[in-house]
């Protein structure tokens, strides 16, 4: 059972706007870390951007799951992990991390903040905790809110399925501000290997 990324963004009407992200690469070999990063930042917000106000859902693609979260303020969070960690304890996670982002952080620097300008450092924690916690143990917690609050999860078999009649990904790829051309080039290669989201 494994989380590889965390990451919080505001839902802007026709864009999601990434505000911070926590990574855990280590599994991946050295080389492919910047443009596995770089694909996970781009499918999180993807899903953001697909994603409707007050929803929850898991989407499947290979053998991860990304879990999001878009709350009615904009406020959204996105959990990317492996096939095996609990759904629950994910959904756990990105409640967690919204109520206290949305608590310590102003929402009107939501909508225009980045990374760099957005003061909130528990991301990293978060994910190491929740990495290194027995996600079980995290179950039996997360029974409680999950009986507490019963907002649908809508699961996603694909990315494809997410996406609107007539686009593709590899358009959306390509038009991509979150992938640099090194991160293009690498999605064309495995695409063409057939194996494009091994990358994620």
């Amino acid at each position: 059972m494994k989380l590889y990324s965390l990451s919080v963004f505001h839902k802007g009407p026709t864009k999601s706007n990434l505000l911070k992200s926590a990574y855990d690469l280590s599994s991946f070999s050295f080389f492919q870390r910047s443009s596995v990063q770089e694909f996970m930042t781009f499918t999180s917000a993807l899903i953001v951007e697909r994603s409707t106000h007050g929803s929850r859902a898991s989407v499947k693609e290979q053998e991860y799951l990304c879990h999001v979260y878009v709350r009615n303020d904009s406020l959204s969070a996105v959990v990317i992990a492996d096939s095996e960690y609990p759904q629950r304890v994910a959904f756990t996670l990105l409640d967690k991390v919204l109520e206290e982002f949305s608590r310590q952080v102003d929402s009107i620097d939501w909508p225009s903040g980045n990374p760099d300008t957005i003061n909130y450092k528990a991301l990293d924690m978060h994910l190491a905790k929740y990495q290194v916690q027995n996600p079980r143990e995290a179950d039996a917690m997360s029974k409680v809110q999950a009986e507490l609050d019963e907002t649908k999860i809508i699961l996603h078999n694909t990315m494809e399925s997410l996406l609107e009649r007539g686009e593709k990904l590899d358009d959306l790829v390509q038009k991509s501000e979150h992938l640099g051309n090194q991160s293009k080039a690498f999605y064309k290669t495995a695409r063409k290997q057939n194996s494009c989201c091994e990358v994620m």
